[in-house]
């Protein structure tokens, strides 16, 4: 079954189901090499008037240094016949294994961002905004005691949703 482009205000899933349930695979390329991870923090929405998604990415994640080197990236909504799949991508390091070819994904490419056949949604982005989180910022510091006692911070990317491709 082959994609077809489809605009952002006719999503026709819930967002909040995708990004935190169903989970979503943020893929790059550096340096000639793709490489993905599994995430499930994030959200969808308009600013700059644009559509938008913000994903959070930790420096030591390996898929890290593919989006800080890359200005295009994708996020890749799979099936949930493909949890397994999933889930290895998002406990095993691209710096050990290769993810790609141990889940038996195919990569395409739209723009300059790879993405995979075996999604049913895949949203092509384009990198326009990265900050770190840190203790100062937070007002609640209940959640920085909580998500962050190792000081492991996230890095947020805001990134423009170029195109939206659905089977």
């Amino acid at each position: 079954m082959s994609f077809k482009e489809i605009s952002p205000y006719s999503l026709p899933d819930n967002p909040f189901k995708m990004i935190g349930k169903d989970w979503m695979l943020l893929t790059a390329e550096f340096d000639g090499k793709v490489n993905t991870m599994t995430a499930s923090w994030g959200g969808v929405g308009i600013l700059w008037n644009k559509p938008v998604a913000f994903i959070f990415v930790r420096p030591t994640r390996h898929t890290y240094k593919f989006i800080e080197n890359s200005d295009y990236m994708s996020i890749s909504i799979l099936p949930e016949k493909y949890r397994k799949e999933l889930n290895l991508c998002g406990t095993v390091s691209g710096r050990d294994v290769d993810k790609i070819k141990e889940c038996g994904f195919s990569v395409s490419r739209e723009e300059n961002a790879p993405y995979f056949e075996e999604a049913d949604t895949v949203f092509i982005c384009k990198k326009h905004y990265g900050q770190m989180l840190n203790a100062e910022s937070f007002v609640d510091a209940g959640f920085d005691e909580k998500m962050y006692a190792d000081k492991n911070y996230h890095k947020v990317y805001i990134v423009e949703i170029e195109k939206i491709l659905k089977k």
